[in-house]
């Protein structure tokens, strides 16, 4: 994949932009990059225009500002894509990604043909994450983002799927390593104090795919499944954790097209 870049506001994005045919937006998850999409995005790119960017403080792109909210970082790949002049998209978000999906769906609808929050969640977080997200975030603040980025790799995957993943659980430290302080202080921010979207469920009509992992430690099924509609089609890979897209990657790419096929 060639990496783009491309200057909104006082902000550098950095993002991939492959294939031809309708807009994919694909968004990753706390800590990580458009990367994380790189063993399924040639597949998608095959039928598709794929775009997956990394958010403000991650990968290549820069922060405009000091913190970015969960509905900023909506307006953000708003922006985004009017710069790109993109106005109808299909958004896949992982697990941070699927957050800020929800917030782009309540925003801006009209900019959607359909959404998928995948290994994410629609429930704000307890009182007991939050109170983790404080410790984390004086952490890394503290001792840098080295330890706690290469703990929390190893959480994203299965336990069973540890040995077999020790590659990409490498790659993920790689990727994460990239995300600056202040991106990882800010995400931890914005994911303590975002709401709960289950109304957004709830209410669209558009289609929606729910994808969550068998084992997964982060967000296990029964927090993805929150809500039962005919337009909600639910997914679950089995045999991984977090990272589908690293442990299964062709049984999410099913999920996915199958989706995309639909709409």
């Amino acid at each position: 994949m060639n990496t783009q870049k491309i200057k909104e506001a006082d902000t550098e994005i950095s993002f991939y932009d492959e294939g031809n045919g309708k807009p994919i937006v694909l968004i990753h998850g706390f800590a990580g990059g458009k990367e994380y999409w790189d063993k399924i995005l040639p597949d998608l790119a095959k039928e598709n225009r794929v775009i997956a960017l990394d958010l403000p403080g991650h990968g290549g792109t820069g922060m405009g500002k000091e913190g970015y909210s969960i509905e900023d970082m909506a307006r953000f790949i708003k922006d985004f894509l009017d710069q790109l002049g993109i106005e109808n998209v299909t958004m896949f978000g992982h697990s941070l990604g699927g957050y800020i999906t929800l917030a782009f769906a309540e925003l801006y609808p009209q900019y959607l043909n359909g959404f998928s929050l995948v290994h994410s969640t629609a429930n704000a977080d307890t009182d007991e994450a939050k109170k983790g997200r404080d410790t984390n975030s004086g952490k890394i603040q503290e001792e840098g983002p080295g330890t706690f980025i290469e703990g929390l790799s190893k959480k994203l995957f299965s336990p069973e799927n540890l040995e077999l993943n020790m590659d990409e659980i490498t790659d993920t430290v790689k990727i994460g390593l990239k995300t600056s302080v202040k991106g990882l202080v800010s995400a931890m921010s914005a994911m303590k104090n975002r709401l709960d979207r289950n109304y957004v469920l709830q209410e669209t009509e558009l289609p929606v795919l729910l994808v969550a992992g068998e084992l997964d430690q982060i967000v296990p099924p029964e927090k993805t499944f929150t809500v039962d509609k005919p337009n909600i089609h639910k997914y679950i890979i089995k045999n991984s954790g977090h990272m589908s897209m690293y442990e299964q990657p062709k049984d999410l790419l099913r999920a996915m097209n199958e989706f995309l096929a639909k709409l």
